[in-house]
């Protein structure tokens, strides 16, 4: 209560005090105004009201441009709007709002002192109605003014009545002189008011829009106040301007300083305005496109409107015979749409490569290349005519639909690195991004929908689809159904260990009498035994791509063992033990290898429980003791990932972290590191 009292007595305070207006921030003016707005909930017509002061004051300014250049006014009334039949003016209202400015004296302290007292009277309409109504009040005079100038002569009533208001003052070849100048300003201002009041009301009438779609619209709303205080104060100052040059005193209304706020204020409300509108036609534009996919029509409607918004239909580049053809040839196709950036690798292009060449025999599938470049620059072409040259396929020529850009990373997840949407003739999308299942299964995802994901995941026998990239036996040990040992890390000491310790394990004379044949694959290395990237890479981005494709499936003994494994990707050390292609066991390199090195703790149990018993019994003790934590890091560019994930060890809900990671190449330093 306390604090409510105070906050009245400084506002009181602060209304009394001399306050010019013109040397006030936007934040000290909201401060001024914020008490005198109750809330909005006088309703009226205001949009008719607006019509009929817009007519009043269009007209009126143009009478006055004419009588100060001498000429006759022309004024076109073809696109004159009308006020509802409905609309009853709200004349008493008018009139008081009108009481509040007669007869001021001039000074920007007196204008913001009755701006004050108006927006008391008009406290509970809302800010463009205060603003209409005030300029409606100001219309009443002014129109009336300058309509008894236009005919006092051939009107004796008029002539008289215009005594009393003046005009003769103004109007005469002397008054007409000496004040030129200031009708001029005068009406110019006035013409000014009028476009930020109307700039004011298209913003209002986007006001239903949300703010998600539209988000340039909530600042735009909160400045709405201010806006209409400026607008509200200038015709307060015109009003006290007339009555200064109806007496033909000594003193004038100063209006060039309002004139210029209300010029800085109609470029940002218009750019406010642009703004918005751009974002409402992204936003319609959105629904559309998610209508459209939802809704079953042609792909080649759907194709236009996400690639050719604004109607810029361009041939496609047909990869294979190096011409342009005509988008026609997507007719009641399958259609693979290709999305990627100009970073995109050779190894990513080779991967389409035979799906491509499988898909020719069918002419219903066709994959097209849509480069992702929301800007281009002459490097950035440079860099998508190299591409081009590489594909076979169809390729969107200069595309750079921003907003479709925007609906592609919103709708289906792109984050940069390439997808695959799969879409039916009809245009209903059968896989948001099949790229995953084309890099584990190639041709045999065909035609790569969800339900064929489903299966060939049911299907999985992930080792035998994934290691066989590493090492060029793994096929035949697979087929012969032997043990095999799977293991890598960023630690090379820790690989050397394991190492020694896993061969000393395939050769001991208990796993040898019982025939268990173990062979051993570091990942990462050739046959030679050099390391190389490209193996190593191509390994884990199999491993993610599996992740993927099942991480919005139930957690089934096969997802479980590739969220472990991909939760070792970037620890010291880590194993895998399968049999042909079933996987035994998985493990962290620290509990792994100290399974192994007290093998001589579980040696004698291979011939009572068998090999895989024995081996998994210890490693379960080990983890009782020292069970490491696990985590896991996807990249933010795979697309879809789901909002949390169980552990694969315990099956807690794990915890959600962001991670940054630099790689300290390419790029430009921006600051101290």
């Amino acid at each position: 209560m306390a604090s409510k009292l105070l906050t009245k007595i400084s506002l009181h305070h602060t209304e009394s005090s001399e306050v010019n207006p013109l040397t006030l921030s936007d934040d000290q003016i909201l401060e001024q105004i914020y008490g005198t707005h109750v809330h909005s909930d006088e309703k009226f017509d205001v949009d008719s009201l607006f019509i009929v002061v817009d007519n009043i004051l269009d007209r009126s300014t143009h009478i006055v441009d004419s009588i100060v250049q001498g000429t006759q006014a022309n004024i076109d009334h073809s696109d004159e709007k009308l006020p509802k039949p409905s609309f009853v003016s709200p004349f008493c209202t008018l009139k008081q709002v009108a009481c509040q400015m007669t007869c001021k004296a001039p000074g920007e302290e007196i204008a913001h002192k009755t701006t004050l007292a108006i927006l008391n009277k008009l406290s509970s309409y809302s800010w463009d109605a205060k603003a209409v109504l005030t300029l409606g009040a100001f219309a009443l005079d002014y129109g009336e003014f300058w309509l008894l100038a236009q005919t006092n002569q051939v009107n004796h009533l008029a002539k008289s009545i215009g005594v009393l208001r003046g005009v003769p003052v103004i109007t005469k070849p002397a008054g007409l002189q000496k004040h030129r100048q200031a009708i001029t300003e005068l009406n110019n201002v006035i013409k000014a008011t009028l476009q930020v009041i109307e700039t004011i009301f298209e913003l209002e009438k986007l006001s239903h829009y949300d703010t998600k779609d539209v988000p340039a619209l909530a600042s735009s709303m909160d400045q709405i106040p201010v806006d209409a205080y400026w607008a509200i104060i200038t015709v307060v100052a015109c009003a006290t301007q007339i009555n200064c040059l109806i007496r033909d005193g000594q003193h004038t209304q100063e209006l060039s300083r309002f004139g210029q706020k209300l010029n800085i204020i109609i470029s940002k409300l218009r750019n406010q305005l642009k703004v918005c509108n751009l974002q409402i036609e992204e936003a319609e534009y959105q629904r559309k496109l998610r209508k459209l996919f939802q809704t079953p029509t042609e792909i080649l409607e759907v194709f236009k409107v996400l690639i050719f918004w604004k109607g810029d239909k361009q041939p496609l580049y047909d990869g294979s015979t190096k011409t342009s053809v005509d988008i026609e040839v997507l007719r009641k196709k399958h259609v693979l749409m290709f999305f990627s950036g100009l970073d995109i690798t050779d190894e990513e292009i080779s991967i389409l490569k035979p799906i491509h060449e499988a898909l020719k025999r069918d002419n219903q599938y066709k994959i097209v290349w849509i480069p992702m470049v929301e800007q281009w620059t002459e490097e950035l072409r440079k860099r998508y005519e190299i591409l081009k040259a590489r594909m076979t396929w169809y390729v969107v020529p200069n595309f750079s639909n921003v907003a479709a850009i925007k609906f592609i990373k919103e709708e289906w997840h792109f984050k940069g690195k390439p997808i695959i949407v799969v879409t039916n003739p009809q245009g209903k999308v059968q896989h948001p991004n099949a790229m995953h299942m084309i890099k584990l299964w190639g041709i045999r995802g065909f035609p790569f929908t969800t339900t064929v994901e489903e299966t060939l995941s049911r299907e999985l026998h992930w080792v035998s689809s994934v290691a066989h990239q590493v090492h060029p036996n793994v096929a035949t040990w697979i087929k012969e159904d032997k043990y095999i040992f799977f293991y890598g890390g960023k630690d090379s000491d820790w690989a050397q260990n394991f190492a020694k310790y896993a061969n000393g394990l395939a050769n001991d004379a208990i796993l040898k009498e019982a025939k268990i044949y173990i062979e051993l694959v570091h990942v990462g290395k050739n046959t030679k035994g050099e390391h190389d990237h490209n193996i190593l890479a191509n390994f884990w981005s199999s491993i993610e791509s599996l992740f993927i494709t099942k991480a919005h499936k139930h957690l089934d003994p096969v997802t479980q063992e590739v969220q472990k494994l991909l939760s070792y990707k970037n620890e010291s050390g880590w194993a895998l033990l399968s049999k042909g292609s079933t996987v035994v066991i998985s493990g962290h390199g620290t509990t792994f290898l100290k399974t192994l090195e007290e093998f001589g703790k579980w040696r004698e149990l291979v011939s009572k429980k068998g090999f895989e018993i024995a081996l998994k019994e210890h490693h379960e003790k080990v983890l009782h003791s020292c069970r490491p934590c696990s985590h896991l890091e996807i990249a933010n560019v795979v697309g879809k990932i789901p909002e949390f994930i169980k552990c694969p060890e315990c099956y807690r809900k794990m915890d959600t972290f962001i991670s940054f990671k630099c790689c300290h190449t390419g790029g430009t330093a921006n600051g101290p590191h």
